[in-house]
């Protein structure tokens, strides 16, 4: 039982959808008609992970992994940075400095001039995190905070942070991360599943059905906070207005949530989000307080298309025996369908793609990546989009924007003039060789500032997938022009130069590799790497990410023969220099070639002495 709190605001709103409009695969969203004019306008951003739009005219950037708050300006790119917060821990690639949300009061006179931040960081007082045995793991003391920075326009810098709530679950993946100030001035956030049954999890039970406890709430115990979305004071108590869930009042607003790394607000109050899903059915919700969104008893709709519940923690096999597999699941492991779950859900707006059963899911030309090819596009951002009559993009009018990093475009959802039915066909804009982050819309609703990831696995504009982006950690800019012939394509200006680029090459000879040793490496990781260093080397569940910015901050520059001797004697943990010395070789070509080295024509060998003499350099 729960009872469902009144709140004084629009998301309490009894709300249906139009689920037959977001049907199909990605290939069905319509191509967009309006034209844009796209440059770079600067990048060698950290890992950018929110933007937004200040009001000093400048736009405000988290970097994930460089822990700073950076303000870029949209005239010429000029970067400032407003803190360096040193506490900010990102071993992984979905943790470091996350969400932010500027006070409206800020730069108002109100005295207000208040910017809050969330970031994971390290407290080895709490005892460590409970799924996470090994001491020595960089996730075994990772936690999360919401801090309060106040704004000194004088300087241009935040300075004395206020814990306003501190000792939430961090995790090695899905730790979503989004916060938004509301019109109700409460803070909103998004805290995911922390990729539990799954990868290198598969065998941790997930927990986004879980709710809070009496006793935990009286002890400040927020571990039940996973898969969840959190309502919280400006001090980080619990609103009175908040819901009782079980005859419990916690900060949960919503839960049943898998990753929601977007959310935004309608000028009515409404509270949009998209979150991604796991093969199927990334979804578009609007969050009713209260409500159970399903994860993980089911994806998208209950309609018991292209996804199952598989409970590896239940397998009668013990789970640590077995090999995770998004597509087979080992028989002694229970599956669930959907529509066998009795539970209520509120069903999503839209999905970002649904397919049918006999989808396939291990298509060739996704060159081994398949989840490249899969129907979810990887949402990593919301914009609800509602100018004023005559104002924005015409046409564009109650809308809702979604990023995307698989396929490096943006998903624009239209909305009846209720904002809770969509009201035609989802068009798509932008499909490029980047990870777009997240955006900012200029005061005039006519120009979107996009912040693009440093690294990771991307499609390719030939439909396979790939690992060299164009626009690293970079902000681009699409102006509208007008209307288009239908292809929405963007006049791609010219590259700012990176910092990568404009860095001093090491001495030495380059590294070389074979592709077809790249690809015996990568055989060799599927085996005995993935589950811990994650699929595309950045999403790393229990080992440091081998790819990205933590990959070049460490080893470029450096000989092959040190990543070569790190890898050999220390992997896998379980029985290290066991695998072959040309296969530890093979697997050192394979995280290099993912990091952007071109293949040449001789193979890189396992013998020390010679590896001496590469340099890992660009």
């Amino acid at each position: 039982m729960r009872f469902v709190a009144t709140f004084a605001f629009a998301l309490t709103a009894v709300l249906t959808a139009a689920p037959a409009l977001a049907q199909g695969t990605p290939d069905s969203a319509v191509v967009g008609t309006k034209q844009f004019e796209m440059k770079e306008l600067t990048n060698g951003l950290e890992g950018p992970w929110e933007i937004t739009w200040g009001p000093d005219g400048w736009l405000w950037v988290t970097e994930r992994t460089g822990g700073k708050i950076t303000r870029v300006n949209p005239a010429d790119g000029t970067k400032q940075v407003a803190i360096d917060i040193e506490e900010v821990s990102a071993p992984g690639g979905q943790d470091g400095l996350l969400g932010m949300a500027l006070d409206p009061g800020l730069l108002k006179g109100t005295g207000n001039d208040y910017v809050y931040a969330s970031y994971t960081y390290v407290d080895k007082t709490r005892g460590g995190i409970p799924w996470v045995a090994d001491p020595f793991s960089p996730y075994h003391d990772l936690w999360v905070k919401i801090v309060r920075l106040t704004y000194d326009e004088a300087t241009g810098t935040l300075k004395d942070p206020v814990d306003i709530i501190a000792g939430m679950p961090a995790k090695n993946d899905h730790n979503s991360g989004r916060l938004k100030f509301g019109p109700d001035a409460k803070l909103y956030y998004t805290i995911g599943d922390g990729g539990k049954g799954q990868l290198g999890n598969w065998c941790i039970p997930i927990e986004a059905q879980r709710l809070p406890t009496a006793d935990e709430m009286a002890n400040k115990n927020w571990m039940a906070y996973q898969g969840k979305t959190l309502r919280l004071n400006l001090d980080g108590s619990i609103p009175d207005d908040n819901p009782e869930l079980d005859g419990v009042k916690s900060h949960v607003l919503t839960y049943g949530h898998r990753n929601a790394q977007g959310i935004d607000f309608g000028p009515d109050g409404t509270l949009y989000a998209s979150e991604q899903g796991p093969k199927t059915d990334d979804e578009v919700n609007v969050l009713v307080a209260g409500e159970n969104y399903g994860w993980p008893r089911v994806a998208g709709f209950k309609d018991d298309m292209a996804y199952q519940y598989a409970r590896w923690d239940l397998a009668t096999t013990p789970c640590e025996q077995l090999t995770f597999s998004d597509i087979t699941i080992d028989p002694s492991v229970p599956v669930e369908d959907e529509t066998s779950w009795p539970g209520e859900q509120h069903d999503p707006l839209a999905t970002l793609f649904t397919v049918p059963n006999d989808w396939n899911f291990q298509d060739p030309a996704c060159g081994g990546i398949d989840f490249i090819c899969w129907p979810t596009v990887a949402a990593s951002s919301m914009q609800a989009y509602f100018p004023a009559a005559g104002e924005g993009i015409p046409g564009w009018e109650n809308s809702l924007l979604v990023t995307t990093l698989k396929r490096g475009s943006i998903y624009r959802i239209p909305l009846a003039e209720d904002g809770k039915t969509v009201s035609g066909p989802i068009e798509r804009y932008f499909q490029s060789e980047n990870r777009l982050r997240d955006m900012a819309l200029s005061p005039d609703m006519k120009t979107m500032y996009i912040a693009t990831d440093v690294s990771g696995l991307v499609g390719t504009m030939d439909g396979g997938a790939g690992t060299v982006l164009k626009n690293p950690g970079a902000i681009l800019v699409y102006t509208y022009t007008g209307e288009g012939d239908g292809t929405a394509a963007a006049a791609t200006t010219e590259a700012a130069p990176s910092a990568e680029a404009a860095a001093t090459a090491a001495t030495g000879a380059p590294v070389t590799f074979t592709a077809e040793q790249a690809a015996r490496g990568k055989t060799a990781y599927d085996a005995n790497c993935v589950s811990c260093h994650g699929p595309d080397l950045i999403s790393a569940n229990y080992g440091p990410p081998l790819a990205g910015a933590y990959f070049d901050g460490k080893w470029i520059g450096q000989t092959a023969a040190a990543l070569y001797t790190h890898t050999h004697d220390r992997m896998p943990p379980s029985r290290p220099g066991q695998l072959g010395d040309q296969t530890y070789a093979d697997l050192v070509a394979y995280i290099l070639q993912v990091n952007g080295l071109a293949a040449g024509d001789t193979e890189l060998p396992p013998d020390v002495a010679a590896l001496e003499t590469m340099v890992i350099s660009r």
